[in-house]
């Protein structure tokens, strides 16, 4: 098979996602909380965080997952949020890029009982450079996975003793095929589950290729979590790490991943909290307006 033909093929599973699942009214509502990732609106944040974590509250969300904003010290936002009545269960830390302690520290000053790895890596970078980040991530091999696989457990084990639970946040590059095996497989398989959750990534998982509710349903008790992504139907399927500029991540319900069946299958799984992402910059309209979009689509699935 040529790799076009693969390519249309790997597409149209991907696109035909929901059609896979017809009978929609078949699943019961959930009721799971519906969160929103900061990093969403993280230019609202940066002109004026006290109103933006209110307009969030205005809208429906109760709480938030964090991500490393470093104009605001931990403690500064835990009182925000707490001032809008947002609780904030998760927060994402740039594992690698400083001190593991001081990171779990930080997630237990916002209140968070999951500590996130926003993205991995099995060798340490001097400060975040995204390009160099991007450099390692294309040369990654599957030992390198296996070595991220025991970082993650070492970062586990230290989340514990602090008294936090550590995740792994998926792209789409762990799903990079390997001669019939992937990145994916190795950090499931090789990380302790008791240390190791995941947060599944749902538009990054669709875009590359595979199906949530197949991993939801195999790896129960695995992932707590789970990111609310939509992606146009048109965009590509792709391992490659980045966002296409032609196919940006788009509001939920205005994408092509039916979340219905999905968060049925989360929540056999084990699904604890549900996180609205979107990255920007978002075409059209303010974040506040893209994640108001994103909860009215979710609140009655859930």
């Amino acid at each position: 098979m040529n790799s076009s033909r693969r390519l249309f093929l790997q597409q149209s599973a991907a696109v035909g996602l929901a059609a896979a699942f017809p009978f929609r009214s078949a699943f019961a509502k959930t009721n799971l909380p519906i969160g929103v990732q900061l990093y969403t609106v993280q230019d609202e944040l940066r002109k004026d965080a006290p109103a933006t974590l209110a307009a969030l509250a205005k809208i429906g969300y109760r709480e938030v997952e964090s991500f490393p904003i470093q104009e605001i010290p931990p403690a500064q936002l835990r009182k925000m949020l707490d001032d809008a009545g947002l609780k904030c269960p998760s927060a994402h830390l740039f594992f690698g890029l400083a001190d593991t302690g001081q990171l779990l520290e930080q997630a237990n000053t916002l209140g968070a009982h999951y500590a996130v790895s926003s993205v991995l890596l099995h060798t340490t970078l001097p400060g975040f450079n995204a390009e160099k980040m991007r450099d390692t991530i294309k040369a990654f091999t599957l030992d390198d996975f296996k070595k991220v696989a025991a970082k993650a457990n070492e970062i586990g084990a230290q989340a514990k003793k602090a008294g936090l639970q550590y995740a792994y946040h998926n792209h789409n590059f762990e799903f990079r095929d390997y001669g019939g095996h992937t990145g994916y497989e190795i950090l499931l398989s090789e990380t302790d589950p008791a240390l190791v959750k995941f947060e599944l990534d749902c538009g990054w998982m669709v875009t590359s290729g595979h199906n949530p509710i197949d991993y939801f349903t195999k790896y129960p008790g695995r992932y707590p979590l789970m990111h609310a992504k939509d992606f146009p139907a048109d965009t590509p399927v792709t391992t490659n790490l980045g966002v296409d500029p032609k196919h940006p991540p788009t509001e939920v319900g205005r994408g092509h991943i039916d979340f219905k069946p999905i968060i049925a299958a989360a929540e056999k799984s084990g699904l604890q909290h549900i996180f609205v992402e979107q990255d920007p910059p978002i075409a059209g309209m303010t974040s506040i307006e893209a994640v108001r979009i994103s909860y009215q689509t979710l609140r009655p699935l859930v």
